[in-house]
C-alpha cells in the first residue's frame, strides 16, 4: 500500500498551490500583475502540474545545433538506427514483462519484483524515502538529456526552435522544447527521424557513460579507496537486529557469512539470499561440548511444526537437533555462542568426520528464520537469529574501503548508487518513449519510419495513417496494461 503520509504531504501540497494560484487569478487587486509575472517567467499552473519555460538557452542550442556539421550529421543517423531498433525492440520488451507479471499474478507463491526488466516505482512503495534524492535527480538529468538531443537535432534539421522548459507532474520531474512545428511538418520524414530518434539515443548514451563510470570505479578510485576484501559496514538501523553491543557497527568489515565469503556488497546479498532458499547450517559439535553445556528440559512443538527444547527463556540458549550414532533425533538447549566457538559449518554428520566425536547439530527455530554467524574481524563473530532479509534493509554497506581515516565513506557508494539510478532511469526513458504510444515520442517516429520506407508500397496516405492507428492502438494498450499490472502488484498485493 502507498504510505498515507506520503499521499496526504502531496495532495495537501498541490491543493495549497492550486488554491494559491486560483485566490491570486480571482483577485481583483492581484489578477493583472500576477498574471503578468507568471508570462513574464514562463510559468503555467493547472492540478498536479506546474510548467516553466525560457529562451534563456536559444543560443545554445543554436550553438550546439551547428557544431561541427557533419559529425553530427553521423550522430543523429546513428540515433535514427537506433531509436527504430529501440521501438521494435520496445514493444518485445513489454510483451516478456506483461508475460513475467501475469505469471506471477497466478503463481501461488509469487517471485521476486526485481526478476522482471521493467517495473513500476513508487516513491515510499518501492523505492525507499532515503533513495529519493538519488531517483529525482536521476530522472531530471536524464529528462535534460532526451530533450536536449531533440533540441540540437531540430537546430540541426533548420527546424525553428522556440524554447527549453521543464515541469513537474505530481511529484515527478521532467523537461521539454518547444520547436516550430510548421517547420517540423516540412522537412522530410527522414530529417523527422533524426529528430524524434535523437530523445531515445541520447538517453542510452547517458546510460551507456554510466555504465562506463559504474564497472571501472574500483579502477577509479583505487589510489584512495581499496575492494575485494569484504563489505564495510556505512550504517546499522537502530531497530535492526544487528544492532547492539554485539552486533554489527559503523566501519566494520565483513568478510564471511556462515561459510559463504564476502568481498563486496553484491557478495553480501548473494550470500543473504542463499541462506533464505537453502535449509538451515549446521554446525560441528563435539559430544563432549553437548554434554557439557546441555541441560534437561521439556521438548515440545510449536505451531509451525518446528521443535523447541529450551524452556529458560534466555535470549542466549538455541534449541539443536542432532542425531548420534545409532539414535534418533535428539534436541539439546545449549548457550549458542559457547557451543559454535570454532565449529565448522555443516549439512549432516558426515562433513564432521574430520572433527573426532563430532555431531553435525541444526537450530531448531521457527521455519523461515535462520540462525546466521557473520565474520568481522577483529571483532568476536556475531550471531543473528531472524529473517535474513532484516540484515539487508538493516544494514548498508559499500565495497570500497578508505586507504586514508580523513576520506568520507560515503562517497564511493554516493557515486556508485547515483550511477546506477542514471543507468536505470535513462534506459527507461529510452525504452518507454520509443513505444508506438500515443502522445510518446514513438508515436512519431513510427509515423515518420512508415512515411519514410512504405510510400511506395501504400500509396494512399490515409491506409498509412491507418495501419499506424493500429499499431499505435497496439503499443498504447501493451504500455497501458503494463503500467496498470505493475502498480497494482507493486501497491495492492
Amino acid at each position: 500500500m502507498i504510505p498515507i503520509p506520503l499521499v496526504v504531504v502531496v495532495l495537501g501540497g498541490w491543493c495549497a498551490i492550486y488554491l494559491a494560484d486560483t485566490l491570486l487569478t480571482s483577485s481583483k487587486a492581484y489578477k493583472s500583475s500576477y498574471e503578468e509575472w507568471l508570462s513574464t517567467h514562463g510559468i503555467s499552473i493547472a492540478p498536479f502540474h506546474i510548467r516553466w519555460q525560457t529562451t534563456l538557452f536559444n543560443r545554445l542550442f543554436y550553438k550546439w545545433g551547428r557544431w561541427k556539421p557533419y559529425f553530427l550529421y553521423i550522430w543523429f543517423n546513428l540515433g535514427m538506427v537506433f531509436g527504430i531498433l529501440a521501438m521494435f525492440g520496445s514493444m518485445i520488451l513489454l510483451g516478456k514483462t506483461l508475460i513475467q507479471t501475469l505469471h506471477q499474478m497466478m503463481a501461488d507463491t509469487p517471485g521476486s519484483q526485481s526478476d522482471r526488466i521493467l517495473q513500476v516505482v513508487v516513491p515510499g512503495v518501492n523505492l525507499p524515502i532515503s533513495q529519493l534524492t538519488y531517483f529525482f535527480s536521476a530522472i531530471l538529468i536524464s529528462g535534460v538529456i532526451h530533450e536536449v538531443g531533440h533540441g540540437v537535432a531540430a537546430v540541426r534539421e533548420t527546424v525553428r526552435f522556440n524554447g527549453f522548459g521543464m515541469f513537474i507532474f505530481v511529484v515527478y520531474p521532467g523537461a521539454f522544447v518547444d520547436l516550430f512545428t510548421t517547420h517540423l511538418q516540412l522537412v522530410s520524414p527522414v530529417q523527422q527521424l533524426r529528430i524524434f530518434c535523437a530523445g531515445v539515443w541520447h538517453n542510452f548514451i547517458l546510460g551507456l557513460l554510466g555504465i562506463l563510470i559504474l564497472f571501472p570505479l574500483p579502477a577509479i578510485l583505487y589510489p584512495f579507496y581499496y575492494t575485494g576484501v569484504g563489505a564495510l559496514v556505512t550504517e546499522v538501523l537502530e531497530v535492526s537486529p544487528a544492532s547492539g553491543p554485539r552486533g554489527l557497527f559503523v566501519q566494520d568489515i565483513v568478510t564471511q557469512i556462515q561459510d559463504c565469503p564476502v568481498k563486496s556488497v553484491d557478495d553480501w546479498h548473494k550470500c543473504l539470499n542463499d541462506i533464505s532458499l537453502k535449509p538451515q547450517t549446521g554446525f560441528c559439535i563435539s559430544t563432549g561440548t553437548l554434554q557439557q553445556l546441555h541441560f534437561p528440559s521439556r521438548v515440545y512443538r510449536r505451531l509451525d511444526g518446528s521443535v523447541e527444547c529450551c524452556s529458560n527463556n534466555s535470549l542466549s540458549d538455541i534449541c539443536f537437533s542432532y542425531s548420534g550414532n545409532g539414535y534418533s533425533q535428539q534436541y539439546a538447549c545449549l548457550p549458542a555462542r559457547k557451543a559454535l566457538l570454532s565449529s565448522p559449518d555443516c549439512q549432516s554428520n558426515a562433513d564432521c568426520e574430520k572433527s573426532s566425536n563430532s555431531v553435525c547439530a541444526i537450530p531448531s527455530i521457527e521455519n523461515q528464520t535462520r540462525l546466521i554467524r557473520i565474520k568481522h574481524p577483529p571483532q568476536l563473530e556475531m550471531l543473528f537469529i531472524g529473517y535474513p532479509a532484516h540484515l539487508q534493509y538493516g544494514v548498508s554497506l559499500s565495497s570500497f574501503i578508505p586507504r586514508y581515516k580523513f576520506l568520507s565513506v560515503d562517497l564511493p557508494v554516493v557515486i556508485e548508487t547515483f550511477c546506477k539510478y542514471v543507468i536505470s532511469l535513462s534506459g527507461a526513458l529510452a525504452v518507454i518513449n520509443a513505444v508506438p504510444c500515443f502522445a510518446l515520442d514513438g508515436q512519431w517516429i513510427l509515423n515518420s519510419f512508415l512515411e519514410a520506407t512504405l510510400t511506395s508500397l501504400i500509396v494512399e496516405k490515409e491506409n498509412r495513417e491507418l495501419l499506424g492507428f493500429f499499431i499505435l492502438l497496439a503499443g498504447s494498450v501493451l504500455l497501458t496494461a503494463n503500467v496498470a499490472l505493475g502498480l497494482w502488484m507493486v501497491t495492492a498485493r
